[in-house]
């Protein structure tokens, strides 16, 4: 057996155990997670050790479908996925126990988190499509039900519901993409299924369905604001959602199917990820809440790796998803140690918070510095390469200035979200009484926060995760030649890079974003949705549709209901006619045997009887006559003279 499986099998365990034991849950969680950690390290060892060829590769089949198996492929890229969302899954989940210490929904919450990972550790070893299609729904449940996990208060429910209908409506586009390459080939495999030819139409059909499924998990504009509404989960679920796991889905799924798509679907591939960069990156240097902020810069985020991949280079994706996952933990893990101290994450409350934390504090800024890119911690280096990237693409006059930017606004809302945490102090209540400007970022007294418990399972869960955004630089290189990949490089895009990030830096330190308009300040808040963004032109249309479909569906079952008790009414009548009809035969059938009975009666002594005497009555007279037969002359004139005198004595006497 491949050691990788235990990476899925140890939290569907743990799952299971769960489900059975319901005791020490957290426990059991992280037993599974360990587990999958090790089946993660040893099968990224064995590809490691046994090959040196980056596309040496088993296989694992499993039933299904008749005519179409199951695989699981251990490859050079899906072991090194594995490792990373196996390493974040645990860390979140050591971080979990004390950010949860007190709360009572501590099952439900560890066995939604086991789902979860297993799952994912599912889809990126899924080889065939129907695997890959099993994985993708069930992160998606996944990640409803952990959004939704506090479902008892104000709005959670339904920003839950919000996420999960506008993910659902953008997996149409992997339904028929994956449709349309299965009747193309014959085959769910997805490596065969990528051989069809790249310029061909159900290619660059295929590609641009897969495409906006990619867009929705990875909120692409104009996918965006359901990353928004998943902020209403706990902090390690955003941790984990935003890192390694669900939005990193799409950017899997590209990686998978590049070698599908033609240079017209990368570009819009590279628009789509440039334009995210730029719209959400603006989201969140305006954002007011540092949850928020971090979610914003997800999508802007994972708009580079879109960038890398419609700029060519699969391996610029693939390291800055390794980076990304380290960096985006650890900026959440901060948030939610000063979430917990403060009961908020808006800046106004947390402002100038980072003295009081100052080890939190240090954390988020080697995270944040590492997202903006500046070296040598990790960001930097993938950045650089999708920069370089974007300089050496046959689009570079497009895609060039889209990174550029994207870069620029990164550095700016990180280094405005340190200010605010070291520099800004939060309003007094005497400010708000006064009438001050709500929208500017104002001082006042400090805030003291409330002990924060389990702050050393949180704190050493932090400090993994921030070390890795140091040392993670180092794997970027061996990273991208192990899964056979190479990382652009230029002098040009170097110093660009460079200095986008200073000028981002100083700008995010220096520039006060109340000087904004307040009205954009709050489109930006809302994730610049047009009216309720997504939902107003997808999901209420789509609900709509969905309740005309019931009322259809109603009237039709009280149609057919009624049918059918009209039916039923008449087969009673039926059968009651038949009842009165099967009464009248039986009737006319009685009738019939007694007329029978009684002709077979008649027969057997009246006219059977009489002809029987009859017979013998002739017979016996036969007999007679025979006798007087006799040939004797004198006997028959004696006869005859005694017949002549009867016959005298007749006639004298009735005369």
């Amino acid at each position: 057996m491949n050691f990788a499986l235990l990476s899925v099998l140890g939290p569907f365990a743990a799952l299971g155990l769960i489900l059975i034991v319901r005791r020490a849950s957290a426990v059991i969680a992280l037993a599974g997670a360990i587990l999958a950690l090790i089946g993660a390290i040893t099968g990224f060892l064995s590809i490691a050790l046994a090959n040196s060829d980056p596309v040496n590769q088993t296989g694992l089949l499993l039933p299904g479908l008749p005519g179409f198996p199951l695989r699981l492929v251990f490859e050079p890229l899906s072991v090194l996925l594995i490792l990373i969302v196996a390493g974040v899954s645990l860390l979140v989940l050591v971080y979990a126990v004390g950010y949860l210490a007190e709360d009572e929904g501590k099952p439900r919450f560890y066995l939604q988190m086991s789902l979860f990972s297993g799952a994912m550790q599912l889809l990126v070893l899924a080889g065939d499509w129907l695997l890959l299609l099993a994985a993708w729904e069930l992160i998606g449940l996944a990640s409803y039900l952990l959004i939704g996990f506090w479902y008892k208060r104000k709005g959670v429910a339904s920003a839950a519901t919000r996420a999960f209908l506008t993910t659902r409506a953008a997996d149409l586009g992997l339904y028929l993409g994956i449709f349309l390459l299965v009747s193309q080939t014959g085959s769910t495999e997805i490596s065969r299924t990528l051989q069809i030819p790249t310029g061909s139409t159900p290619a660059i059909l295929a590609g641009l369905l897969l495409l906006v499924a990619a867009m929705g998990k990875a909120g692409q504009v104009p996918f965006q604001g359901w990353l928004q509404d998943a902020m209403a989960g706990p902090t390690p679920v955003s941790a984990l959602l935003h890192s390694a796991t669900l939005v990193a889905a799409g950017a899997i799924l590209l990686i998978k199917v590049y070698p599908l798509m033609p240079p017209e679907v990368l570009l819009v591939v590279g628009l789509a990820g440039g334009v995210t960069a730029l719209v959400t990156g603006v989201m969140a240097l305006l954002q007011r809440d540092l949850k928020r902020l971090l979610a914003s810069s997800t999508s802007s985020q994972l708009g580079f790796m879109f960038l890398a991949v419609g700029a060519g280079s699969v391996g610029a994706a693939t390291v800055h998803l390794l980076t990304h996952a380290a960096m985006k933990s650890a900026l959440f893990l901060a948030a939610g140690i000063l979430q917990h101290a403060y009961d908020s994450t808006s800046f106004d409350e947390l402002a100038g918070s980072g003295r009081k934390f100052r080890r939190t504090f240090a954390a988020f800024c080697l995270a944040g510095l590492a997202l903006a890119g500046v070296p040598p911690l990790a960001g930097f280096w993938s950045k650089d390469s999708i920069l370089a990237a974007t300089f050496s693409s046959p689009f570079a006059p497009v895609l060039a200035p889209l990174g550029l930017l994207g870069t620029f606004l990164t550095a700016a809302y990180i280094a405005r979200a340190i200010r605010l945490l070291w520099q800004g102090q939060p309003k007094t209540k005497e400010d708000f009484e006064r009438g001050s400007d709500q929208n500017s970022e104002s001082s006042g007294s400090l805030p003291e926060p409330k002990k924060v418990a389990g702050l050393k399972w949180m704190g050493g869960a932090l400090g993994v995760m921030a070390a890795f955004t140091v040392i993670l630089g180092l794997a970027v290189e061996p990273g991208a030649s192990f899964t056979g990949q190479s990382l652009p490089s230029d002098f040009v895009s170097l110093g660009a890079g460079l200095l986008a990030v200073a000028l981002g830096l100083v700008a995010g330190w220096v520039v006060n974003s109340g000087k904004f308009p307040a009205a954009l300040q709050k489109w930006a808040g809302d994730g610049f949705r047009l009216k309720n963004g997504f939902g107003s032109f997808v999901v209420t249309p789509a609900l709509a549709l969905a309740r005309l479909a019931a009322l259809l569906e109603t009237g039709l079952q009280r149609l057919v209901q009624g049918i059918g008790k009209a039916g039923l009414s008449g087969a009673g009548l039926a059968g009651q006619l038949e009842t009165l009809l099967g009464r009248g035969i039986s009737g006319v059938g009685r009738s019939g045997m007694m007329l029978a009975r009684l002709a077979q009666l008649i027969d057997d002594r009246g006219i059977s009887s009489a002809i029987s005497a009859l017979v013998k009555g002739i017979r016996s007279l036969g007999g007679r006559v025979r006798r007087l037969q006799s040939g004797l002359i004198h006997r028959e004139m004696a006869l005859t003279a005694l017949g002549a005198g009867f016959i005298m004595v007749f006639f004298l006497l009735f005369r």
